[in-house]
């Protein structure tokens, strides 16, 4: 499961209605509003849960690659979210995290591949995307501080990087999010 989901604007109009009726339960005085609140939060849980129905792996039982992919992912997800500027992720290269895995980087890629139809460099590639557009929306860090924390050795390496994946550079990305958000 991806712990953080970008919404469509569709979705987002759904979450805020789920968000909107729990603040107006916490202010009522209605004698069940905890169990009610409890509901509504299994609204929301369910709901990003559809987001992202099963997948064929999550379907059968796990074999040695699936518990493979499983790992790499969650090795991947845990150095998420960076919360200060001096934080750094610890593991960037397919290299990297088969040493952390203790599997050969080949073996790595491979059962990758076969379980998510990806590489193992696509999907670092896309979370690493992922959390940069978190930081250049949700902080007020340059570029060179957002750099550093996704482990680019130089802030121009960033900026190439997330202009090949998005078409457009980190600041014009940040520009065009406050004007929208």
């Amino acid at each position: 499961m991806v712990p953080v989901f970008e919404l469509t604007d569709g979705q987002l109009e759904d979450v805020t209605q789920i968000f909107m009726k729990m603040q107006a339960e916490m202010i009522s005085d209605y004698v069940h509003k905890y169990d009610l609140l409890r509901n509504l939060i299994f609204d929301l849980l369910h709901y990003t849960l559809k987001m992202q129905p099963a997948s064929k792996t999550e379907k059968q039982q796990p074999n040695a690659s699936q518990r493979i992919t499983h790992l790499f992912l969650e090795l991947l997800e845990r150095q998420f979210p960076i919360e200060d500027v001096t934080q750094q992720i610890r593991f960037r290269s397919p290299s990297e995290f088969a040493g952390q895995l203790s599997v050969h980087v080949n073996h790595l890629n491979r059962v990758i591949k076969e379980v998510t139809e990806k590489t193992t460099s696509e999907i670092i590639a896309e979370r690493l995307l992922q959390e940069a557009k978190i930081l250049l929306r949700h902080t007020d860090w340059n570029i060179s501080e957002i750099a550093y924390t996704l482990a680019f050795k130089e802030a121009t390496h960033f900026n190439n990087f997330f202009k090949k994946n998005m078409q457009i550079t980190p600041n014009q990305f940040r520009e065009i999010s406050n004007v929208d958000g």
